[in-house]
């Protein structure tokens, strides 16, 4: 067991983790994804590189595909199965998570949602407990939809990628998206179970923003910027 501190460095699951910066309004550091704490000792539960957020945020940053439950983070699953009340969903964990009929907006006894198999539903988390099936939802806390519900149906393409991607591409400070937006205008939903749904105007136009995705995980910010720029210089030829 080896010990180490640096932001960046590279860990592997045993490793600990010591002298964390955090802010002088707080005493502890916020554990993400590929950390625990057993006591007071910090430990490396996956492989990966140790990353940042300002002001106490510390998680690995590891490039796995394969889903864990977090209570709050918003995912994109799969209708699989319907049994009495509750929709089967498959999310990409270990195990499928459940959605009542009743967890999404205006839904009673009587006027249930319109949600087959095969649905690909946009949805929130709200259990994820260990050694207990996650519960999904449809609706905020004031019984909004807010934009969560059944999506797809009118097209699009759905997308699995690793979990760093999804990280990445939603950062504050990676620019794909935007420089997207401009060449091309698309929807797009973004699940933090490392599944994208992407619909531009043409099928040619949602499989360029797919591979442009695809393409940036191994990108920094300046080869990013060029591949758009690029995109954006045949897309004008072309028209």
């Amino acid at each position: 067991m080896s010990t180490k501190s640096h932001v960046g460095e590279i860990f592997m699951p045993g490793d600990v983790v010591d002298n964390l910066k955090v802010s002088e309004k707080t005493s502890k550091a916020v554990l993400g994804p590929g950390l625990r704490q057993e006591v007071e000792t910090i430990i490396v539960s996956k492989p990966g590189i140790l990353r940042h957020k300002e002001p106490n945020i510390y998680w690995i940053d590891s490039h796995q595909k394969r889903y864990v439950p977090v209570r709050g983070e918003s995912v994109i699953g799969i209708v699989t199965n319907k049994g009495g009340d509750v929709f089967r969903v498959d999310i990409g964990g270990s195990e499928m998570g459940s959605l009542s009929y009743l967890s999404f907006e205006g839904a009673t006894k009587r006027n249930r949602p319109d949600v087959k198999v095969g649905d690909i539903v946009y949805c929130k988390m709200l259990m994820a407990m260990k050694d207990m099936e996650p519960e999904l939802v449809c609706i905020d806390s004031t019984g909004r939809s807010a934009g969560m519900g059944v999506i797809g149906r009118d097209g699009g393409f759905l997308h699995c990628c690793s979990l760093n991607l999804i990280r990445k591409i939603l950062s504050s400070d990676c620019p794909l998206l935007k420089l997207l937006g401009k060449t091309m205008p698309f929807e797009i939903t973004v699940g933090m179970n490392g599944r994208i749904w992407v619909r531009a105007r043409t099928s040619t136009q949602t499989i360029t923003v797919i591979n442009a995705i695809s393409t940036a995980e191994y990108m920094d910010n300046t080869q990013i910027s060029a591949m758009c720029k690029k995109l954006s210089e045949a897309f004008i030829e072309v028209d």
